[in-house]
């Protein structure tokens, strides 16, 4: 990369003061301001009158912008070497994350669950089912591909069904990996309804410093209808096992996640305030999935994204509003876009990278030992369409990345080179995920522009543009602080 940016690149010309590097652009509110980003996700805002002399090449370096548009590798002053250089360093820094192996391992230790969630993707089966367990052989053959990956830092998340009705799984996997990678820097994860947290369990996930994520979709009412079980009582059982994990484990590493159905649709504030009235300082707002399962019920528990949209504002309106109150809390969300807007650096969201996080980023190891390019493409094979299965656990990483899975990944899976993305000024901080759009659109090189993938992200980004440049001090302030406080880990979609 230094070649072809100019270290030996001497007949690059002279360029005139003034003239513009490569940029992309978006008219933002009402159109009286123009959005110009790079490809290292460097941003300025302009009037338009001052985006047209821009555009032509004509602001001079009396104007106020010049100086910004220049700090910004967004305008070009004198030869470029420098200025090239210097931006091909900040790309290189945003997308260091294809210098590594995968850094996410998802396992699944059981299909097995008590519930039978509205909205469920998963091809769950009855917690007395027979078969549908991990078996220590095939977990001790997913810890070897864990290990294979050259990542600086891993993150193994278990996911279900229910995972705690796998715990044994559990408990192989972590102490294999610490005894045989002691000196590895992994962090653990689980996502659960928390109903099968004991105090033995609870003391062994403290012990390993798991984060452990409880699925709470609301209020009691909202909840409970979500995700039915006989009595009526999940909310309950899923508060009563927050408090054992905050008691045992640390508050601090505790964290709800939150589906919106067409039940919470109407109820952002209600929402908002059962989640940050139950001590959770960060709240995770995520659609429906169109994945797997959730397709045969979304006729009953689904809604457009523009209904989304409209949720998403007044919630993240709520969550500011509690924070006027003096209660810190972030939607955790609009933290991550918030970091790849205001800082150098990537997430680490695997669902926002390009090239994709599928299979470059993160590996899905199901319970029978089949290895997948993501989460969701381990979903659209339990629905029949297995086209992201890389293989299995006896696989070795070389040959999982060498399958004609990861060669669909591969056409569809850089954003730069996409119809509907390479000309989006939010390209910088978005991603390509060529597993959603192929479930979706039936595609993975799909146009992304009508995907309900692009109109949701650029709704979000329209709006965080928008508070962030002309919302108030104090919002501005609070936005700012979501996306530069601390890099975000390494998160599954």
């Amino acid at each position: 990369m230094e070649a072809a940016f100019g270290r030996t690149a001497p007949n690059i010309p002279r360029v005139e003061k003034g003239a513009p590097l490569p940029h992309r652009v978006v008219a933002l509110g009402d159109g009286a301001q123009v959005l110009v980003t790079n490809d290292a996700g460097e941003f300025m805002a302009l009037d338009r009158a001052d985006f047209a002399t821009f555009a032509a090449g004509r602001l001079t370096p009396d104007s106020p912008a010049y100086d910004d548009l220049v700090a910004r590798h967004l305008l070009l002053a004198g030869r470029p070497e420098v200025a090239l250089r210097l931006l091909a360093t900040k790309v290189r820094t945003k997308k260091a994350f294809v210098q590594q192996g995968p850094a996410l391992h998802i396992l699944v230790p059981t299909l097995r669950c008590h519930q039978s969630c509205l909205y469920c993707q998963v091809s769950r089966r009855p917690i007395g089912a027979d078969s549908f367990d991990m078996s220590p052989e095939t977990a001790l053959h997913a810890v070897e591909r864990i290990l294979e990956s050259d990542a600086a830092a891993l993150t193994v998340e278990f996911q279900g069904g229910e995972p705690l009705l796998g715990f044994d799984i559990i408990k192989l996997v972590v102490e294999t990996i610490r005894r045989r990678a002691p000196d590895r820097r992994v962090t653990f994860s689980i996502t659960s309804t928390l109903h099968h947290l004991t105090d033995d369990i609870a003391a062994f996930l403290a012990e390993h410093s798991f984060q452990v994520s409880a699925s709470i979709d609301g209020p009691e009412d909202i909840h409970n209808a979500n995700r039915p079980l006989p009595g009526a009582d999940a909310h309950r059982r899923t508060m009563e096992g927050v408090a054992l994990a905050r008691r045992v484990i640390g508050a601090a590493n505790v964290a709800a996640i939150t589906t919106v159905t067409r039940r919470g649709l109407h109820h952002p504030e209600g929402i908002v305030d059962a989640l940050i009235g139950a001590g959770f300082p960060s709240v995770f707002l995520r659609p429906l999935s169109p994945y797997g399962f959730a397709l045969r019920s979304a006729r009953r528990t689904g809604y457009d994204m523009d209904a989304f949209q409209a949720f998403y504002r007044r919630a993240l309106d709520r969550i500011l509003w509690w924070n006027r109150q003096g209660v810190e809390a972030e939607e955790a969300y609009a933290a991550i876009l918030l970091t790849h807007i205001l800082t150098p650096f990537h997430s680490g969201y695997v669902d926002l990278r390009s090239p994709a996080g599928a299979g470059l980023g993160v590996l899905a190891y199901d319970y029978d030992g089949g290895v997948y390019a993501s989460d969701e493409g381990r979903m659209l094979a339990a629905a029949g369409d297995p086209a992201f299965r890389m293989g299995t656990v006896r696989d070795p990483l070389p040959v999982l990345m060498a399958s004609d899975a990861m060669r669909l990944i591969a056409t569809g899976g850089v954003a730069e080179d996409l119809p509907g993305c390479r000309d989006c000024a939010f390209l910088p901080y978005c991603g390509s995920d060529p597993v959603h759009h192929y479930a979706t659109q039936g595609h993975v090189r799909a146009d992304r522009q009508p995907s309900d993938f692009c109109r949701r992200h650029t709704g979000l980004f329209h709006l965080l543009f928008g508070l962030l440049l002309d919302g108030p001090l104090e919002k501005q302030a609070l936005l700012t602080r979501w996306g530069t406080q601390r890099l975000r880990p390494e998160a599954a979609a």
